[in-house]
């Protein structure tokens, strides 16, 4: 029953050990990430980039403030002159938090008169809206309470009356949150997974080499074979952007057009991350080992489940280099928050420049590859 047992697993670890860039893949690789992603998955929302409009400038509305930022929950990254530069902030996503003070709130406060500040929430993230609602809340109340125990009064109602408002998805439905952003991973998942097999696939059955001995140039072996997988990305595009609006009911608040030109962006640099995987490997396997290598931090570290802002530094700049982070920041903007051009043209340079730089490394190694 077990004759040739020992000759077949001698057989087999002897393949394992000749493979060492699949032993390295499947031994270090899934311990790194398990450190990695260990210290970048937090719940515990913090540090949430926050504006301020301060028209008071008095030593009570500034103890206000250091309420908020003491807190740790609130990074005042931005000051602001008037509420027009609130509102392109938050709809650029530059801040996801405004704190608008208006003009008389010490004068009130000492008098012991009612006083509101206003504070705007961006309920593109559902996760941050509401940590941001429950501690702005929690800081008004306590703020209140403060001025009742100087004053030792008991007014009808609280002094200092802090009003969140949620901006562009009110209702914090979590859909709106979710599924413009799964439509970005699950694009750079298919995309990418799809050129690199299909470019391994050739390698394994030799043809890649028949067809290098055409007389098409390589340059243009390399555009031919990328070509109809573009065709492929922007059918792919349009589905699940088509099923998000009317399956699961998510309104794009705005341009259709400028959404499909940064996309075909995006699809420019998937195409050539595609291409890199495929230079790297030899195999399907070892296509699909290296895919993961770099769909766990998509998934993981480009926004999409759990904030960039809770990760440590070092972490969320490593997410920086990741271009679903960015395709998924103007799949927000533009879906959700209605934003231009303008408010994400940076977005859209960044991922263009990280195409530009695949693209080049990727087909750099193609032409060294099948050379």
């Amino acid at each position: 029953m077990f004759q040739g047992l020992f000759a077949i697993v001698y057989k087999e670890t002897r393949h394992i050990v000749r493979d060492p860039r699949s032993l390295f893949l499947m031994l270090v690789i899934p311990s790194l990430e398990l450190i990695f992603f260990g210290f970048a998955v937090n719940l515990d929302i913090k540090n949430i980039r926050t504006g301020l409009l301060n028209q008071d400038k008095k030593i009570e509305s500034r103890n206000l403030v250091d309420q908020f930022i003491n807190s740790g929950y609130f990074d005042v990254v931005k000051i602001f002159n008037n509420e027009e530069e609130i509102s392109s902030a938050m709809r650029s996503g530059d801040v996801r938090v405004g704190i608008h003070i208006p003009p008389y709130y010490t004068d009130r406060v000492l008098k012991n008169e009612h006083v509101s500040v206003q504070i705007l929430i961006d309920g593109s993230d559902s996760t941050v809206a509401m940590q941001a609602l429950n501690v702005s809340n929690a800081i008004g109340l306590r703020a209140s309470i403060k001025v009742l125990n100087k004053t030792k009064s008991l007014p009808s109602q609280f002094p200092i009356d802090v009003r969140p408002r949620v901006l562009f998805n009110p209702d914090m439905r979590t859909a709106n949150f979710m599924i413009p952003g799964l439509c970005g991973v699950i694009l750079q998942v298919v995309i990418m997974l799809l050129t690199s097999f299909a470019i391994v696939r050739e390698k394994e059955q030799r043809t890649l080499e028949q067809l290098v001995v055409t007389p098409v140039s390589r340059f243009g072996l390399m555009l031919g074979k990328l070509i109809p997988f573009l065709g492929v990305g922007i059918c792919e595009t349009a589905s699940v952007l088509f099923l998000m609006r009317f399956l699961f009911q998510v309104p794009i608040a705005g341009s259709v057009l400028l959404l499909a030109f940064f996309a075909g962006i995006f699809l420019f640099t998937t195409l050539g991350m595609g291409l890199l995987v495929s230079t790297f490997a030899q195999n399907q396997i070892q296509a699909l080992q290296i895919s993961f290598l770099i769909l766990l931090p998509t998934f993981l570290l480009s926004g999409f489940m759990f904030p960039q802002e809770t990760m440590p530094k070092i972490i969320y700049w490593f997410g920086q280099i990741v271009p679903a982070t960015y395709f998924i920041r103007i799949l927000r903007g533009i879906i959700l928050r209605g934003a231009g051009f303008w408010d994400l043209w940076h977005n859209g340079a960044v991922l263009g420049a990280m195409g530009i730089i695949i693209l080049f490394i990727a087909s750099f190694r193609f032409h060294k590859t099948i050379g």
